[in-house]
């Protein structure tokens, strides 16, 4: 099963729209950064998704400062495409912000790339 925590601001409706999804092997739940980087840190938890109103800056801040940039990627207000997300995937990436407004759009392909990679 892959650990997915939410935070920011839109934590909730990140989580309520992964859950829509209805994925095999996704385990969503609703966190805040500093819960999350625990959990990430001890491999309690697989990935973060954080949102703002910006998607690059409070959505990941205290990520970055204690996880490290090279596990991080923000999409800032720009919207992902599969294949994008699952490169960043096979790169190492864990945590991801995005903009608030584009929950929507953007939590989807995140989700189905995150269960793509079982």
């Amino acid at each position: 099963m892959t650990k997915i925590l939410t935070g920011g601001v839109g934590r909730t409706e990140v989580a309520d729209t992964v859950s829509t999804l209805a994925l095999d092997g996704l385990e969503i739940t609703v966190s805040n950064d500093m819960d999350a980087a625990r959990r990430l840190r001890a491999g309690r938890a697989d990935y973060y998704l954080g949102t703002c109103h910006t998607g690059a800056g409070a959505s990941l801040g205290v990520l970055v400062g204690l996880l490290g940039q090279p596990l991080c990627h923000t999409f800032g207000r720009s919207v992902p495409t599969e294949d994008q997300v699952t490169a960043l995937l096979a790169d190492g990436k864990k945590v991801f912000g995005f903009a608030l407004d584009q929950i929507d759009v953007v939590a989807p392909v995140m989700a189905r790339a995150i269960a793509a990679r079982g």
